[in-house]
């Protein structure tokens, strides 16, 4: 039985590695996700202001430009994706870059150096249902 792309509902991805972007995008589509991807923090954002509502939004912190915790903190200044599930996927697990998240209110931070991307797809989907406990 065919299963409905969307059913798991959207996600948008952002992140400046295209091979990850690629991997990942091909991962949470497979997993009945419509996908989004972004290489930029400004790409995502202008993703966002053009209507896209994601239910996840799968973000790096480090990228050229604004980096992915500026992301987060201008869409919830502009009141864009207020439903979204943020999750960061960085390769940062510094104490600061995790304070930092944790006053913009994400919902989930991931270190990708020590997560496979099918551990990425579970934990993501866990955070989803916890916040909508």
């Amino acid at each position: 039985m065919a299963q409905n792309p969307s059913s798991q509902g959207t996600i948008l991805l952002v992140d400046d590695d295209k091979f990850l972007l690629d991997m990942y995008s091909v991962k949470f589509s497979n997993a009945g996700y419509q996908v989004k991807a972004a290489d930029s923090t400004d790409l995502g954002l202008k993703i966002l202001r053009e209507g896209f509502d994601p239910d996840v939004i799968l973000c790096d912190i480090t990228m050229p430009g604004p980096d992915g915790l500026e992301l987060v903190s201008i869409a919830r200044a502009e009141h864009i994706a207020n439903k979204a599930v943020v999750v960061m996927l960085t390769n940062q697990g510094s104490s600061d870059d995790i304070a930092r998240a944790r006053r913009l209110s994400v919902d989930g931070y991931i270190v990708k150096a020590t997560t496979i991307p099918s551990e990425v797809l579970t934990e993501v989907e866990k955070i989803r249902a916890s916040k909508k406990s």
